[in-house]
């Protein structure tokens, strides 16, 4: 059973599944952040927050990508408040999920570059399509340089022996090897995706207790949520 919302644009909407908020993003296109685009998840988060009967949030993309990144034509358009308010923005997104008082699975509908996969490191539980799609950060490969926040997260979620490869050398990976690297945490067809988070955001809604895991991301994350607000304030600092 379930309820659907729309933000208004078309392009971020939510279902009631149960005790699980699915909200979904299908820009059309290859869903590419925009400063809309994030406040309306931005939204759907805190809307399951303030619900004691949503229990776990799944943010799932369209056929085609769970999210490709900034809008390139923002970020290399020139204009510097526009570059800064989108990365804060984008910034502020990943660090509103790793730090979210109930559980977010990331139904990683298909490729995930740059900013998106950023977003995947800040979900609790990442399930991926097993099959040829894109999934990492490709910033250094197109000229880009990650912000800190970005530095901070993926120190924190992917895997010791992946970091260099997957920053520094702008590795794209399929499911298989996002999965290895620490980008998803399993991978299935590409048509169970969806379904296969809802099932993992309905266990995690039914078996966690609500109250203690909010105060568990605090003391557990803490430092990183801390690290990460300070970057991006700087960053938005350095843009005005």
């Amino acid at each position: 059973m379930s309820a659907t919302a729309d933000n208004g644009n078309g392009t971020v909407s939510a279902e009631r599944h149960g005790d699980v908020l699915l909200v979904r993003v299908d820009d059309g296109k290859a869903n590419a952040f925009s400063v809309p685009m994030l406040a309306a998840l931005d939204a759907q988060i805190g809307i399951a927050e303030a619900d004691d009967e949503i229990g776990a949030v799944v943010i799932a993309g369209n056929d085609r990508a769970f999210f490709a990144g900034f809008d390139l034509n923002v970020i290399r358009g020139g204009d510097r408040a526009a570059i800064g308010e989108l990365v804060s923005a984008g910034g502020a997104m990943v660090r509103r999920a790793y730090g979210a008082s109930v559980p977010v699975v990331a139904a990683c509908t298909g490729h995930a570059v740059a900013a998106g996969a950023l977003l995947l490191l800040g979900c609790d539980h990442r399930v991926g399509p097993d099959a040829p799609v894109k999934i990492g950060l490709n910033e250094v490969a197109i000229a880009l340089t990650l912000p800190d926040w970005a530095m901070t997260i993926s120190k924190e979620r992917l895997s010791r022996r992946h970091l260099q490869r997957c920053v520094a050398n702008a590795r794209l990976l399929d499911g298989s090897g996002a999965t290895e690297a620490g980008f998803l945490d399993e991978a299935v067809s590409p048509e169970s995706v969806v379904d296969r988070a809802l099932v993992v955001a309905a266990e995690l809604a039914e078996t966690l207790d609500s109250r203690a895991y909010a105060g568990t991301v605090t003391a557990l994350r803490g430092d990183v949520l801390a690290e990460m607000d300070a970057s991006i304030e700087r960053d938005r600092a350095a843009a005005t």
